[in-house]
This record gives C-alpha cells, sequence and structure tokens, in this order.
C-alpha cells in the first residue's frame, strides 16, 4: 500500500468564545492542511501507476474545502455570540462558514477528514491541520 499527500494553504477567521486566553478574540490564522491518501496503484488506464491523480485531489479539496472557507470567518452555529458575529458579517457581504461545533483545529481537522473520506469517498488515511507553522493537529481514522 502507497500513501501520497498533498499540501494546501488558506486563511480563515474564527474565535473561541468561553476561551480562558487570547483566542476568544476574533482573530485569523493561515492554515496549511495536508491531506494524505493510500491505497494502491492503479492497475491500468490513465492513471496506472498511482494512488490518486494529485491533481484530480487539488481539484476536489479546493471545490469542498479551499472555495467554501478560504478567506472566511467560520464559526459555531451553536454559539449565540459567534452567530450574532456572523449574522452582521453577512449583513456586510463578508464570507462566513457555519459548523455545529466549536471552531478548534481538533474540530476542524475532524470535519475535513469527514468531508473528504464520507462525503468525497476518498481513501484518506489522516488530515494534518496546522494553526500556527509550529502547531499542528493530526485527526485519522
Amino acid at each position: 500500500m502507497f500513501k501520497i499527500s498533498k499540501e494546501f494553504s488558506f486563511d480563515m477567521a474564527h474565535l473561541l468564545d468561553g476561551h480562558d486566553g487570547k483566542c476568544q478574540n476574533l482573530h485569523g490564522h493561515t492554515y496549511k492542511l495536508q491531506v494524505e491518501i493510500s491505497g494502491d496503484l492503479y492497475k491500468s488506464g490513465a492513471k496506472k501507476a498511482m494512488v490518486i491523480d494529485f491533481s484530480d485531489l487539488k481539484s476536489i479539496v479546493k471545490k469542498v474545502i479551499l472555495d467554501p472557507m478560504d478567506h472566511a470567518f467560520i464559526y459555531d452555529q451553536t454559539n449565540e455570540r459567534e452567530s450574532q458575529i456572523a449574522t452582521l458579517l453577512q449583513k456586510l457581504n463578508s464570507k462566513t462558514f457555519g459548523v455545529p461545533f466549536r471552531t478548534t483545529a481538533e474540530e476542524i481537522a475532524r470535519f475535513i477528514f469527514n468531508r473528504l473520506k464520507h462525503d468525497e469517498q476518498l481513501s484518506i488515511s489522516s488530515i494534518r491541520l496546522w494553526e500556527t507553522p509550529t502547531s499542528f493537529c493530526e485527526y485519522q481514522e
């Protein structure tokens, strides 16, 4: 079995309402995302000797992760304060992305994993999400 990975970068703003540190304030990150796929090689056809064509992986990640999340305010739809901020931003024609969980690196990594593995049917083995150049979360099942 082979493992391949591709890295992506995107920017997103968030806050962690109720956090006991600086992250309770609205702030942003330049996230680095590493998508790792494991599998056997195609035995024939245009993709012969590949696990997945890197350009196909790039297109899928762009469509389902980067396009909706890049330069957006990601917020917890179950949190009243974060939802109020999102509503204001939407009225100002700013990009938002609502999720039903607290927007920690851990939960975002799990969300991306599930979206790619279950919704897009990719053979994802792990997701690494860097919130800063020195801090990342890895999610795998």
